[in-house]
Parts: C-alpha cells; structure tokens; sequence
C-alpha cells in the first residue's frame, strides 16, 4: 500500500480492516526493520515505504515484493482502496 503513497494508520486500519492497535504493532515492526518510516506533518503521522534503507535485507528484499505481489487479487484490491482512502473523512478534521 505505501507503494502507491505515503498514508497514516487511520488509513491503513481503514483500508486493512483490522485493529488500530495491530496496524501500530506491524508498522512498529517495519520500522524498526529499516522497510518504512514515518513523518509528521501537521497532525498526521505517515508512513512511508523505506527506499532508500541502508539495511542489505531491505535494499534486497523490496525489488524481490515488487515482482512477486503484483498479481496477487487482495494486493491489487488493496491499492484500489488507497487511491480512495480520506484520512479527513475518517479520522475527522
């Protein structure tokens, strides 16, 4: 999903269906990996996928989920669902 852009966890939560509380634990993870980061800006913390990480694993691994998932119907289903995906409507202004 942060292929297509950068979002924050209400969006992600939104667009995975799952607990606000699992979306944090698995970016927590991601981060701490070196295959995300994230930014503040303004009130919205995103998120961002890592392309530039300086880990061997992540710098390996990324162009490897690049060829691999694409094809995949939740994947591409997923990303539809970013392209639509208002932090405004649902985390409120």
């Amino acid at each position: 999903m942060l292929e297509v852009r950068p979002l924050c966890v209400c969006e992600i939560t939104a667009v995975l269906g799952l607990a606000t509380s699992t979306i944090s634990k698995h970016l927590s993870i991601l981060k701490n990996a070196g295959f995300i980061f994230d930014q503040k800006e303004n009130r919205w913390v995103n998120y961002y996928l890592n392309k530039t990480s300086q880990f061997r694993s992540v710098k390996e691994l990324l162009p490897l989920l690049e060829k691999w998932i694409p094809d995949n119907r939740i994947i591409m289903q997923d990303r539809e669902k970013v392209k639509i995906v208002n932090r405004e409507k649902i985390c409120g202004k």
